[in-house]
């Protein structure tokens, strides 16, 4: 079942990341789309026309692509979810869930509560500089719906908002096909974490309403949230009419063990992961051994599974175990990975943390496994897919504030670094520039 690669070149090609614009169309995808468009385009393109026609014609379009795609047949005034919707979801949710749910929404509230997050002012160098730090107004948050509502995705992403003092918090998720209504786990979760209020709608449709604004749905600054390959493309064309978070792609993991680690704890955990579609779980370690140790228990664990198909497409395409010559070796490896999550299950797994530069998130020994960070640890489980954590922070406070620059500069000051300016200006080519300096300086030209 596990597939082990222990050369240069077969190494090389396990790990090589593809651009989300490489990724290939499957025929599911385009057969849908011929389906809904009658013509065959490519997901960019339908993305696009789906986007223009919300813009242009609004609620009118948002219910048509709705039947049209999530075959739920909407009243216009149900594209908001009522209250008593929301209150009544409680009833169709275990009282264990929502426990569970509110227990999570604690841990994840008190975590983020701890981000420094503070305007600043120094008078060190010359009148007054500093930064505003102000939360955003709107926000929009994506939520997936279909088979299984990400209602822990909902906390992860509202309350980093809310405790960076956002106002008005908007949730786009499709409604159910067999009911026509939003997940009850959704609503719950949407009332734990206070949201201002939950649309019933999904797919590219919800994010240009979000991007755009309709008659029911407010524009908002930023959209954050996970979502399939329209929403991702969806999210990928609005961009600069509005935030965006990021590009969200199917869940990875990187499990670096060692002689010491648990083989049956690591098999959990890449099953874990591989049983989201697209999931990757990837076992790096210095002993072959572990290696075939883990595979033993991925097949022994695995025949207790429900979801077989999906685990079994993950470690037929896209999981393995890479073998090494040793740690250092296997740390060089998942840097240059720059996995979402980062498992390390090894003998002094603290030594090894300030190696790492490029991921989510890094958890820490085998008491900190990955399942925990999904729902209850406290830091947000939104963490950056496809190798973007070379360049992207996990969801955190800081996604949701703008930071305006204060410049206060004294008369001296002004005029001892005026000239400075001047040079710049000049050597620019911007003549304009240098005279605003000229002007202001004692000496005028």
């Amino acid at each position: 079942m596990l597939r082990i690669f222990d050369t240069a070149d077969t190494i090389a090609a396990v790990l090589k990341r593809k651009p989300i614009d490489e990724f290939p169309v499957s025929d599911a995808m385009r057969n849908r789309t011929i389906a809904t468009f009658g013509v065959d385009i490519s997901p960019q393109e339908a993305v696009r026309r789906i986007l223009r026609d919300v813009r242009e014609r609004g609620d009118a379009a948002l219910l048509e692509w709705t039947e049209r795609l999530d075959h739920v047949r909407l009243e216009p005034d149900a594209i908001a979810v009522r209250d008593s919707d929301i209150a009544a979801a409680y009833d169709q949710v275990d009282s264990e869930v929502i426990a569970s749910l509110e227990h999570a929404a604690e841990r994840i509230k008190a975590f983020h509560a701890s981000q420094p997050l503070h305007s600043w002012m120094s008078t060190d160098m010359g009148g007054m500089l500093g930064q505003l730090i102000r939360p955003l107004e709107g926000v929009g948050i994506y939520i997936p719906g279909g088979s299984a509502p990400l209602a822990s995705s909902l906390l992860m992403t509202a309350l980093p908002a809310r405790a960076a003092g956002v106002s008005e918090i908007a949730v786009c998720t499709p409604p159910d096909r067999s009911t026509g209504l939003v997940a009850p786990i959704t609503l719950v979760a949407a009332d734990i974490t206070d949201v201002d209020v939950v649309y019933a709608v999904g797919g590219a449709q919800a994010i240009g309403a979000l991007a755009y604004g309709t008659e029911s749905i407010a524009r908002v600054d930023k959209i954050c949230g996970p979502g399939n390959t329209f929403v991702v493309l969806a999210k990928k064309e609005v961009f600069g009419t509005v935030g965006i978070d990021a590009l969200p792609g199917p869940t990875e993991t990187v499990v670096i063990a060692d002689e010491t680690a648990n083989p049956a704890w690591v098999a959990a955990d890449m099953l874990a992961q591989a049983e989201h579609t697209g999931g990757t779980s990837i076992l790096i370690t210095p002993s072959r051994q572990v290696a075939r140790a883990v595979d033993q228990h991925l097949q022994a664990q695995i025949a207790n599974l429900g979801n077989k198909a999906d685990i079994l497409e993950s470690f037929e395409r896209r999981s393995a175990a890479v073998v090494t010559t040793d740690l250092q070796r296997a740390i060089a490896y998942a840097d240059d990975f720059a996995p979402e999550h980062l498992c390390l299950s090894v003998r002094d797994p603290w030594s090894w943390v300030g190696k790492i530069h490029n991921a989510g998130g890094i958890f820490v020994g085998e008491n900190s496994y990955e399942v925990l960070g999904d729902y209850v640890a406290g830091p947000s489980h939104v963490m950056p897919t496809g190798g973007t954590a070379r360049f992207t922070s996990p969801c955190n406070v800081l996604d949701f504030v703008r930071v305006t620059n204060v410049i206060a500069l004294d008369e001296e000051t002004a005029q001892q670094i005026g000239p400075y300016a001047i040079k710049l200006a000049q050597a620019e080519g911007l003549d304009a520039h240098a005279a605003a300096v000229r002007i202001r300086q004692n000496n005028r030209v």
